[in-house]
């Protein structure tokens, strides 16, 4: 059975939520009740966050959580991180906390160029088209004036216009391929409002372009979009210690330690299946951070995934050596994020996120964040090089196995003391439940 309506959006969110539990739930009452349970009691931010998207319902909650202990660049910061997943915070905190004490971590900002593109067909002389667009680039940045103005006040800007012969990949496309420098903004609707203008611009100057054939002057946009792949917007976060210094109560061996991490990288380098769960940790690191902050993860890890298979082949984002008794560990990564603008402004607890973490400037988020993924890698690697992953992460599991058995207070109290050293497993921790009950 379908249920299809017209005008839904133009309904009250009490009209919303009636309409979809009459129409999907099996108890009305129950579901719209437990919608309205998450709507916040103060009116006014819940009128701001309903204003986010479009037909809102509720809101959907997710941790907020912090990992302190972090030294970057002699810096001391404590980061936030948003995030569902049990044992990540803690193991950048973990992380944190084992290399403040080795020197820190230490970032750098590589380049920031964003790009985006004018893409559209052209069925004639591809030199008169090269021509062309030279000849206009001064009334293509004069078009965009009242636009760059802003930005170009903050020290951004568009850096540079150039033409794209791709009709060896597709018959007749080219583009306008164009960077700009944002500055604190991440810059998307800048920089699309740019391309548009510059799409306008092409059009109506071919039109008076005396080289060009009548047909020649019949130039098709396809479309003008930025790109979220920005290989030239990187970022680099490392540390590194003399082998020794790995040594802690639970590392007894520094140097096997480090033969074995530095091995466990290089399978991730070669084997993409490996490279995809590698990398997915490092992700949990930084989309925490990105989403903590207001910044679109989607566009970071779509950018940060094409950046690792750049050459053709999915591989590690991350990378380590042992050199003269030094061992080393870094990540390169681009990354495209903004302080200002977006939900940075809007977001209550963005706005708390930038102060905890000093008001930084865009370049100092993406040395931050660069920081809790490789943070993140170390502490999943060491894991896995040495006790394994799932001693750890099964015992931040625990809680959530408890609550989905809904234990009370003293069984929780003798599931924790039977598992401090027990190994914690699903089947386990149920049966364990099941005897104290019977």
């Amino acid at each position: 059975m379908t249920h299809d309506i017209a005008g839904f959006s133009k309904l009250s969110k009490e009209d919303k939520l009636n309409w979809l539990s009459e129409h999907y739930f099996t108890t009305p009452t129950e579901a719209t009740a437990l919608l309205k349970k998450y709507w916040n009691s103060d009116q006014a931010l819940q009128k701001l966050h309903d204003e986010f998207i479009e037909n809102t319902v509720s809101n959907f909650y997710l941790p907020l959580g912090v990992a302190p202990n972090f030294v970057i660049n002699g810096k001391n910061y404590t980061i936030p991180m948003a995030i569902e997943e049990s044992s990540v915070v803690a193991a950048a905190a973990k992380a944190a906390k084992f290399w403040a004490s080795r020197g820190g971590f230490t970032a750098q900002v590589i380049n920031s160029e964003k790009i985006g593109q004018v893409h559209f067909i052209f069925k004639g002389d591809s030199e008169k088209l090269n021509n062309f667009i030279v000849s206009i680039q001064p009334n293509l940045r004069e078009a965009t004036k009242e636009i760059t103005k802003n930005m170009e006040a903050r020290g951004g800007g568009i850096t540079h216009i150039e033409l794209r012969n791709q009709t060896d990949k597709l018959p007749h496309y080219f583009q306008l391929h164009v960077t700009f420098e944002t500055k604190d903004s991440m810059g998307a609707n800048f920089i699309n409002s740019c391309l548009e203008q510059f799409a306008k611009t092409i059009t109506t100057e071919a039109q008076h372009y005396p080289s060009f054939t009548d047909a020649e002057k019949d130039i098709q946009i396809v479309m003008s979009i930025l790109s979220n792949y920005v290989p030239n917007c990187l970022v680099r976060a490392e540390v590194s210690c003399p082998v020794e210094e790995l040594a802690e109560k639970k590392l007894e061996h520094p140097i096997e330690f480090a033969e074995k991490f530095v091995q466990a990288v290089q399978i991730a380098q070669v084997e993409p299946f490996r490279a995809v769960t590698h990398n997915k940790g490092i992700m949990n690191g930084i989309d925490a951070v990105v989403l903590a902050t207001g910044n679109d993860f989607r566009a970071v890890e779509a950018g940060v995934h094409a950046y690792a298979a750049r050459d053709g082949q999915y591989r590690s984002l991350t990378h380590a050596t042992i050199e003269d008794g030094i061992f080393k560990f870094w990540i390169e990564i681009p990354l495209a994020l903004g302080t200002v603008g977006g939900l940075t402004n809007l977001h209550p607890l963005v706005k708390w996120s930038m102060e905890l973490l000093q008001k930084p400037s865009a370049h100092e988020l993406m040395q931050l964040v660069a920081v809790a993924g490789l943070a993140q890698n170390f502490a999943a690697l060491r894991s896995l090089t040495t006790t394994g992953i799932q001693e750890g992460h099964m015992k931040m599991h625990l809680n959530n196995i408890l609550q989905q058995l809904q234990a009370t207070e003293p069984e929780r109290q003798a599931v924790q003391k039977h598992f401090k050293k027990e190994t914690v497993t699903h089947a386990a921790v149920v049966s364990f439940v099941q005897q104290l009950r019977t």
